[in-house]
């Protein structure tokens, strides 16, 4: 593929719910454009952008992938993201590296969860939006009720520019509404002009044209003063004048253009390629980027061939034949093949090696690319969420913000032997998924691998396993419980064993008192040297080891003082070993009869559902034993934040739970607070699960 100018180039995301179409439009686009010379399909497994085993297996997009396509001149770069809640990481890179979010929205089912996170993230990164109605084929779509919805949800700034003409429940054309013109289309979803609609042909059809050609031409009397008044005094818009004030519009925000089509039957297409054309910006229009200088000063990158080079690393692929891939999205300047650039991440100077134009899972090498543009490094030592930059200018970019890991697994591995190679994939995983999370459990001592949910996680391992040769395990993870006392005791341990030669002996009077301490807090007290100052440490340490598994289920114990107060000694047979063990007997014959009880960790939990779904969530963290402390209205419209304390023991399928509540539109935080005393009605049942023996 040939060089472009920046003002040439054109990124967009496609995004939006779940199943509304956003790869099957993907795949008309390029069919109709000449990349491709078959019309690909999500349930045959054969599309451009969902290739990899996994996406295939599920019929899903998993990962945000790249596609292009050269059309009037202008090189035009989609990123096919993911509509599942789970691959939301996906989702964020792509929007953060285009210039414009297309938003599928099925005909069918209208506006969902994911098409208001995909709007809320672009409205986020400050990216012009633009609906795509998709499915109108179903016999089922209705466009009206979609455009209706999109309306009510977000705003005036939504503005159809192609709608179809409906006759007996049937589409027989659709009109441009920036051209006036009206087109029919084939079985082979070629487009033939016919005539603009008539009351004959739909009822009150001319009255919802003329409708929504004012409603247009409002819109971009929006953008212009001139404009403004030009419409105010009841003139016609030239096409240009529409289309210049829709391409401000977008810009500024304050438009965004609605249009339809039929993926599978191609109608529609078309022209929405001549809206990526003519409507939706290019990096040279608006891509000015926040960034901070080499002081932490905060500075504008400017879309500027002439500039210092500056990139920005938005996605990492862990390929286990190319090697690490990385996506990146030149914001200034010209990156070019062996060339040293600066990490301003790590401040480490990387030299650039092979880049390529990706279609698909189809590599185009090429020498360099503008800014503007999207290109693929191959192995160099850089990550998602680096800058690199020419060493004549030091910038570095905001970071992508994705998701907390919310969902926990312990991973073991299937076959032993494999753990060092568990560690080494996953940490290739974690390089290419920011919400992907990999830890040792300080107090269980398992591995934890966090994600958003089941499918995340599933796809995780089958990655694992397809590409790095690695099986594992999931299971729920252990909870950390512990045990305390809840009396005073003094007891008696003694050691004496004689076999011949010097015997073994070790006398020990402890008292066990409760405390507040994490920490086993050891004091001596003893008199008249009946226990030698040499021992002490012994007995100190007999006792650590004990305290690490309690004796009620295995727990370590904590909040708990032990003071040595007597004891008596073999001037020949006591030794360092006997008091150790002496120091042990004490703890298990006193901690029984000190009351012991297992305590329970305690989280402070903060959850955003929707406000008509605040009784249901209330009601679900009471079963699970939790106790809500408040309730305040979010900044986030329609929403409520929910503060809670609950048991972490309760917790472990909570993700599924609430996603399932709100349909995906409620999240939450939680983290460990404190340890509080477990009910003594699941004192025996979590005994009986985890009792060591």
């Amino acid at each position: 593929m040939k060089n472009f100018d920046s003002a040439k180039i054109k990124n967009i995301a496609v995004a939006g719910h779940a199943g509304s179409g956003k790869t099957s439009l993907v795949e008309a686009l390029l069919y109709k454009s000449g990349v491709t010379e078959r019309l690909g399909k999500v349930l045959d497994g054969n599309t451009v952008s969902d290739y990899t085993p996994e996406e295939i297996r599920r019929k899903c997009s998993v990962y945000t992938s790249l596609t292009s396509f050269e059309r009037d001149g202008i090189k035009v770069n989609l990123l096919d993201t993911p509509g599942l809640f789970d691959y939301e990481a996906g989702m964020a890179e792509g929007i953060n590296a285009a210039g414009c979010v297309m938003i599928t929205v099925s005909g069918k089912s209208g506006v969902k969860v994911g098409t208001r996170k995909a709007y809320d993230r672009a409205v986020e990164n400050g990216k012009p939006r633009m609906f795509v109605v998709t499915k109108l084929d179903d016999d089922n779509a209705n466009f009206n009720n979609v455009l209706t919805q999109l309306k009510t949800e977000f705003g005036p700034s939504v503005c159809p520019v192609v709608v179809p003409v409906i006759a007996d429940r049937k589409i027989v054309s659709y009109v441009n509404l920036i051209e006036m013109k009206a087109y029919k289309y084939d079985s082979n979803g070629a487009a033939v002009e016919t005539d603009m609609p008539t009351a004959e042909v739909s009822e009150k059809m001319e009255y919802r044209i003329d409708g929504l050609i004012e409603a247009v031409s409002e819109a971009v009397a929006e953008t212009d003063e001139e404009l403004f008044e030009k419409f105010f005094s009841g003139e016609a818009f030239t096409q240009k004048e529409l289309i210049d004030g829709i391409h401000k519009g977008m810009n500024e925000g304050i438009i965004t253009p609605v249009t339809c089509v039929s993926s599978t039957t191609l109608a529609g297409v078309d022209m929405l390629l001549k809206e990526i054309s003519l409507l939706l910006p290019a990096p040279s229009d608006n891509d000015v980027k926040p960034a901070e200088d080499a002081n932490g000063e905060p500075v504008e990158v400017k879309c500027d061939a002439s500039a210092p080079m500056s990139a920005f690393v938005f996605k990492t692929v862990a390929d286990p034949f190319v090697g690490k891939m990385s996506f990146i999205k030149v914001h200034s300047g010209v990156l070019k093949t062996n060339t040293e650039v600066v990490n301003a991440t790590t401040g480490n100077t990387e030299k650039v090696g092979k880049l390529m134009n990706l279609c698909g899972k189809k590599q185009t090498e090429v020498t360099e690319a503008v800014c503007g543009d999207i290109v693929v490094a191959a192995k160099m030592n850089i990550n998602t969420n680096d800058t690199i930059c020419d060493p004549a200018r030091v910038v570095k970019f905001d970071a992508i913000s994705v998701p907390a890991p919310c969902y926990r697994m312990a991973v073991k591995a299937k076959s032993q032997g494999d753990e060092s190679k568990i560690s080494s994939a996953i940490a290739r995983l974690l390089e290419e998924d920011l919400t992907l999370s990999y830890v040792q459990d300080e107090n269980t001592l398992e591995m934890i691998l966090s994600g958003l949910g089941e499918q995340h996680l599933a796809s995780a391992l089958s990655k694992l396993k397809n590409d790095f040769g690695v099986e594992v395990e999931l299971s729920v993870p252990k909870v950390a419980y512990k045990e305390t006392i809840r009396k005073k005791v003094k007891v008696q341990g003694r050691h004496k064993k004689q076999s011949g030669g010097h015997g073994q002996y070790g006398d020990v009077w402890i008292e066990f008192e409760p405390c507040i301490s994490d920490e086993l807090v050891f004091e001596e007290r003893v008199f008249g040297g009946a226990v030698p100052k040499n021992y002490f440490p012994a007995v100190e340490k007999g006792l650590q080891e004990c305290v690490k598994k309690g004796v009620l289920a295995g727990f370590p114990v904590v909040g708990l003082k032990a003071v040595l107060v007597d004891g008596s000694y073999h001037p020949v047979d006591s030794s360092e070993m006997a008091f150790k063990i002496a120091a042990s007997v004490a703890f298990k014959e006193g901690i029984p009869q000190a009351e012991p009880m297992l305590l329970e960790p305690i989280g402070n939990l903060s959850v955003l559902v929707p406000d008509e779904n605040t009784g249901d969530i209330i009601g679900e963290l009471n079963k699970r034993r939790g106790r809500v402390m408040g309730m305040t209205p979010s900044d986030k419209k329609g929403l409520t934040e929910v503060s809670a304390e609950v048991p972490m023991a309760e917790m472990a399928d909570f993700t599924m739970t609430l996603r399932q509540m709100t349909q995906g539109q409620g999240s939450f935080t939680l983290t460990q607070a404190r340890y509080d005393q477990l009910p003594g009605n699941l004192v025996a049942e979590v005994i009986a699960k985890n009792k060591i023996d």
